[in-house]
């Protein structure tokens, strides 16, 4: 984590010249690291004060002045504006006994160089629930345009402003994700909105169930640099890396459609439970218990919905395995389904469904993610309309679509070909995403 490696232009380096045409609606988060010198003196975790060997332009000033010309530049290159990597404590070099005063002090930075967003993880104080709450607290009153990213403990989803998932292997992190997902959307009852979840790197997942992303997939594909296979991304099952548009067409959907709070709908979290599992092969995680054959497995909820009925997940006699299935409808009426491929063996599964959704109208945005055998949307009642478009997320380009949806009384069938023909319509070369579009009905 250097300023060479950020904004420099050598072999894989201007990591913030990735995702440029999403920069205005995202965040750049500098992860841990970005304020402890190059020789590894963890003392320095929690001093929230850049560190002038790994930023060498900015030695010399106040770490105030440091954050707000680092925000500065990071705005400038179009991004929505900086983030940091927080460590859950106090440094311990700089450790007094007025943690009020050492933490509003550096709210206060934050305020003065606008940095909007802190991804508070690991330390001394992680795992206490009301350091956390108190946190949050704190930095509504002091800093209150920053968002604050909690982890770990469920106890502070009603004050934390987005609540993190956390970290899961890549390899087998769709059944780990959608699993925490659902914990975390049945952990509070019904009420008001409280934190949004971010389920990391997932984008479809995100869409599916109302969630934010924290992208960590790059444009470095291949090796690592010293010619070593990546192991936190490596190239088997879905090779993460070769799907840059799944991050597009997320980031396009939340512009329609933004991530909203937990328990701001109902939720239905199903209790049938599809199981996945990899046979590790070697340098496949990050976690190095996890070496050469290794089955890695989890199981998680056949489909998860948000404001909406439960959908119909109909399959092929004899096909045993079905997709993942999740769907939302966010506050401001679109509605998005994900169907999500499955984790088996060695090989990264992508079975079709029949799926019917129950939806109230046809008058607001609908997003498309996934693979289908016919994707069916069922309204209340007859609605009249004269068109019906459809557009690769990843793209600019609306299609007509009205004679190829198969339209008998009060539903709308769209066959999967159709689906995957225009959602892959925009794919960049050599990419792997799955299908993402928008569809709108026109009366």
């Amino acid at each position: 984590m250097t300023e060479q490696n950020i904004f420099g232009n050598g072999a894989c380096q201007n990591w913030a010249g990735m995702f440029s045409k999403l920069h205005k609606d995202l965040y750049l988060v500098l992860d841990d690291d970005w304020e402890t010198p190059l020789n590894g003196d963890k003392s320095y975790y929690g001093s929230l004060i850049i560190d002038d060997g790994r930023f060498p332009s900015l030695s010399g000033y106040l770490p105030e002045q440091k954050l707000v010309m680092l925000s500065a530049k990071t705005k400038a290159m179009g991004w929505k504006g900086l983030g940091l990597w927080i460590c859950a404590q106090e440094a311990p070099r700089l450790k007094t006994t007025d943690s009020l005063a050492y933490w509003t002090e550096r709210l206060n930075w934050m305020k003065t160089a606008g940095i909007r967003y802190w991804k508070v993880d690991w330390g001394e104080d992680s795992k206490k629930a009301t350091w956390r709450t108190w946190l949050s607290e704190l930095g509504h009153k002091v800093a209150p345009d920053l968002i604050v990213e909690q982890a770990m403990t469920p106890a502070v989803l009603s004050t934390a402003d987005v609540y993190r998932t956390y970290d899961v292997e890549n390899i087998i992190a769709i059944p780990h994700t959608i699993d925490r997902i659902g914990k975390l959307l049945k952990a509070l009852p019904q009420g008001e909105a409280v934190s949004v979840i971010n389920c990391e790197d997932e984008p479809y997942i995100a869409a599916g169930t109302g969630s934010a992303i924290g992208i960590m997939r790059h444009e470095f594909n291949g090796n690592l640099p010293d010619g070593s296979q990546d192991y936190a991304f490596p190239p088997v099952g879905r090779d993460l890396k070769s799907r840059l548009d799944e991050v597009t067409r997320c980031v396009m959907w939340h512009r329609i459609a933004a991530p909203f709070g937990i328990n701001k709908t109902n939720v239905y979290v199903d209790t049938t439970l599809l199981h996945d599992y990899w046979l590790m092969g070697d340098r496949e995680s990050w976690m190095a218990e996890h070496g050469k054959g290794y089955k890695n497995e989890f199981q998680a909820p056949a489909v998860i919905t948000r404001g909406l009925e439960v959908p119909i997940v109909k399959m092929e006699k004899g096909d045993t395995l079905r997709p993942f299935i999740l769907a939302s409808r966010y506050p401001n009426g679109a509605i998005a389904i994900a169907s999500v491929g499955r984790t088996i063996g060695r090989k990264y599964l992508t079975p079709r469904a029949d799926v019917v959704l129950k939806v109230n109208s046809l008058d607001k945005p609908f997003g498309i993610f996934g693979h289908y055998k016919t994707l069916t949307l069922h309204t209340d009642s007859h609605i009249r309309y004269s068109h019906i478009y459809a557009q690769d997320l990843a793209g600019a380009t609306p299609t007509e679509i009205t004679s190829q949806v198969r339209h008998i009384g009060n539903k709308f069938t769209l066959p999967g070909t159709l689906i995957d023909k225009i959602g892959l319509s925009a794919a960049s070369k050599g990419d792997k995403s799955e299908p993402g579009l928008v569809l709108v009905f026109k009366q």
